[in-house]
């Protein structure tokens, strides 16, 4: 098999565990076990608490923060178990992401299918996954206090999307090995265009991180309509950032500019003629946002049914838009590495 499809696969996979690990940590959050685990322990943390003993001791250290006094008092160890398996899980995945990564890539360098300009970017890979898995501890350490009852929302917009472009960068490096020059085409004006969606959508999904941090949603679980208004009267004088009703009106606005955006771009490439990869992809970005719009708009009525520590018909719509959110950045820089062939 060519050396290059064999190395493609290997990443493609790796950007399907990097999904799940996203969506992991959404779980994380939407459940309220992002601070159940209290220490970072990158070798040793790989086990959980083996005996009961070990269960109370864990359990001890999560009720001296802020979290447990103010929300959680009434916890019992079951109720701490639930909570401790999915902070767990996400962080083994992580492990396991690493382990994923390293193996191959000493066995593909052994047998000589990694070439010398593929090396790079793969240390590249392994460098920002190391630095993925240090910003995760440093958000969650800034819950691990008296005083704040969450996680930072501005550290947990750094972590989503330091994961997001860790995805990105994983998927255009499998792109390079596995597209076929032939596939490409030229265009320089949609490639800008398509760039400046994609620059507008990190925004969105920043905002989107702010939202979650914050608990935005129920704020102003009203749709059209924000509360019976259109613009919040804190806009002008209030954080953009800290501000929940200011982000949850910045998000709507954002997403609404990306659908009237996504809309005239696939006016304008629906018309262009290419190859079978290129006439696939080009309608997958308006699907996405039609869809992801439609997501929101569930998630944001649905907020006020969150399920305390546990999963309901919120939490599953809210993840389904966080998955949709990271397909349509997928779908996006795909088309953007089809439109950056070389010029005829």
């Amino acid at each position: 098999m060519d050396n290059n499809k064999v190395v493609s696969r290997w990443l493609f996979i790796g950007v399907g565990m990097l999904i799940i690990q996203v969506l992991l940590g959404g779980i994380t959050r939407l459940t309220g076990s992002g601070l159940s685990i209290t220490e970072w322990q990158p070798i040793l943390g790989a086990l959980p608490p083996m005996q009961e003993s070990a269960w109370l001791i864990a359990f001890q250290k999560y009720q001296q923060i802020a979290q447990y006094k103010v929300l959680n008092a009434d916890f019992t160890l079951s109720e701490f178990k639930f909570i401790y398996f999915w902070e767990w899980t996400h962080r083994e995945w992580g492990r396991l992401i690493g382990v994923a990564f390293l193996f191959p890539f000493f066995y593909f360098l052994y047998k000589k299918k990694i070439g010398k300009a593929m090396i790079p970017s793969l240390i590249a890979l392994f460098i920002l996954g190391l630095a993925q898995g240090l910003i995760g501890w440093i958000m969650v350490h800034s819950g691990l206090n008296n005083e704040n009852l969450y996680v930072n929302p501005v550290k947990l917009a750094i972590h989503f999307l330091s994961a997001l472009t860790l995805i990105c960068f994983t998927y255009w490096f499998a792109l390079t090995l596995s597209v076929h020059e032939e596939d490409r085409m030229n265009d320089r004006g949609m490639r800008k265009f398509t760039i400046l969606i994609i620059v507008i959508l990190f925004f969105q999904l920043m905002y989107g991180a702010f939202m979650a941090g914050l608990k935005a949603a129920t704020v102003a679980a009203t749709w059209p309509s924000i509360n019976g208004d259109y613009f919040p009267n804190t806009l002008f004088n209030d954080s953009w950032v800290s501000q929940p009703l200011n982000v949850h009106f910045i998000h709507r606005m954002l997403a609404y500019l990306l659908l009237v955006l996504i809309v005239i771009w696939y006016m304008k490439i629906s018309k262009m003629k290419g190859s079978t990869l290129f006439q696939t992809s080009k309608l997958v970005p308006l699907l996405l946002t039609l869809l992801q719009v439609l997501l929101g708009i569930c998630t944001l009525l649905s907020s006020t049914h969150s399920t305390r520590n546990g999963f309901g018909i919120f939490e599953y719509v809210a993840q389904a838009h966080q998955l949709i959110a990271m397909c349509l950045l997928m779908s996006l820089i795909g088309v953007l590495y089809l439109f950056g062939g070389k010029k005829a």
